[in-house]
This record gives structure tokens, sequence and C-alpha cells, in this order.
């Protein structure tokens, strides 16, 4: 069974080598030794969620911290091209579930979206709050899934910011029921940020995918169903792993 993993600060390891000391306190100690009970001797993983990892073996476990030996580390390389779910903001917690799901699975990047059909409305207060929970969740589930890198969360976009970015980046690919080609069959690059749409519960407007196609993005079907907006981002994810990474 693959080791537990723990994140430590960014910049925590960049002095840590093989044979390296480290202390490994606060929230995560805490959930190491007092929630997970790891012991002496067991081995874990270490990594600053920018993507340098350690393996290490436990030397002493405290009330709340463990004692660590490392005994490698290594700079886990980017891959290319970068995946970015732009998830359309979803009542239920349905983002929130899309966001998980696609972190474990492997994305590079997520994207709150406020789409014109989204019932959920991210303002003032209440979106601040709603876009550290999604951290929250991208953070627990890259840990989970034992990820050195912790997908990014971006700021919330609107119509016109998210166009603005599909004209720059690589490729951009909306889910869409009435869409003629495949996600199967799109060419993807080598290169760069791909983007996966996907609307809110009610569906893109047309509106939005004439605005969208205009800034450069093709639209693709995932399959002969519909599917939820929680399960339509993962699911079209895997399809892009599997031709690209897995």
């Amino acid at each position: 069974m693959t080791a537990p993993l723990f994140y430590v600060e960014p910049g925590a390891l960049d002095h840590v080598t093989g044979g390296s000391s480290l202390l490994l306190d606060g929230p995560e100690g805490r959930h190491a030794a007092t929630v997970r009970r790891i012991a002496a001797g067991e081995s874990v993983q270490v990594a600053d969620g920018t993507g340098r990892l350690a393996q290490a073996v436990v030397r002493a476990a405290g009330r709340d911290e463990l004692d660590l030996s490392i005994v490698s580390v290594e700079v886990v390389e980017p891959a290319a091209p970068r995946f970015v779910l732009v998830q359309a903001l979803a009542k239920g917690d349905r983002d929130d579930q899309a966001i998980e799901a696609a972190t474990e699975l492997g994305v590079d990047e997520v994207v709150p979206w406020q789409a014109e059909r989204s019932i959920v409305q991210w303002r003032g207060e209440r979106g601040a709050k709603s876009l550290r929970k999604w951290a929250g969740v991208v953070r627990a589930a890259a840990k989970q899934s034992r990820r050195p890198v912790v997908p990014v969360v971006a700021e919330p976009v609107d119509r016109k910011a998210l166009c603005d970015r599909v004209s720059r980046d690589a490729r951009t690919l909306v889910l869409h029921e009435e869409a003629t080609a495949s996600l199967n069959d799109v060419e993807l690059p080598a290169g760069g940020d791909v983007l996966l749409v996907v609307g809110p519960e009610g569906g893109i407007s047309p509106a939005e995918l004439d605005a969208l196609t205009e800034a450069g993005a093709v639209a693709v079907r995932l399959g002969p169903t519909v599917l939820r907006s929680s399960s339509a981002g993962p699911a079209a994810l895997a399809v892009l792993l599997a031709r690209t990474r897995w």
C-alpha cells in the first residue's frame, strides 16, 4: 500500500536531502500522529504541494507531531498539456463533487465559472467563503490521492473573463449535448493549457456557447447520455487523461 502523504508549506523541502531530519507538526502532524496514529518505523510521504516530494521513515511519534528521517527527495515535473476544469457553479454541492473527483483523477487547475444559468451566486463574503471551501476540497482530495502537486484553484470568472482566457490558451473544449464532434476524437496539443468547460444544471446558454466558440473553443460531445454537472467534468477528464497520461 502506498505510504500516506502529508503536506508542508511551500519551500519547506527546498534544502532537505536524503539523511536529513524533518519535524512534521501543526495540523498535518496532529492528523498523522493523533488521527492516523502513525508510529515509529512506518513510512510516510511529505510534499510541499508544488512538486517536491520526500520519502521518509518515522523515527519517533509525539502527541501531535512526527520526527522524520528523510530517505529521498524528488521533484515531480509538471505534466503536459495541463488540464483545466472550468466548472460552472451548481447547487447542492455538485460543483464540490466535480472538483473533488477531478482532483483525484489528475486535473491541474479548477476555475469557478459564474455561468448565466448558475442558480448559485458567488458575491461578496459568500463568494470568498465558497472559494476557500473549493481550495479545501481540492487540497483534501489531492492529499487523499497522494498527489505531490495541489491543483490551482483560480479566481471565479464570468463569461467575458472566460472568453479572454479561451482566446489565449492552447485548446478549449466545451461539453455540449448537441455537439457533433466527439471528445475522444478531438486533437489535443502537446503542451499548454487545455480547458474543459462544463455548464450548470440548466446547461450552457446559446449566447455563452456562441461567445466561447467565437473565442476559439470547440463544442464536443462526451457520449449518448446527458450527465449531471457533478459527473460530466470528471468523466470527460478521464477520457482526456487516458489519451495522454494513463
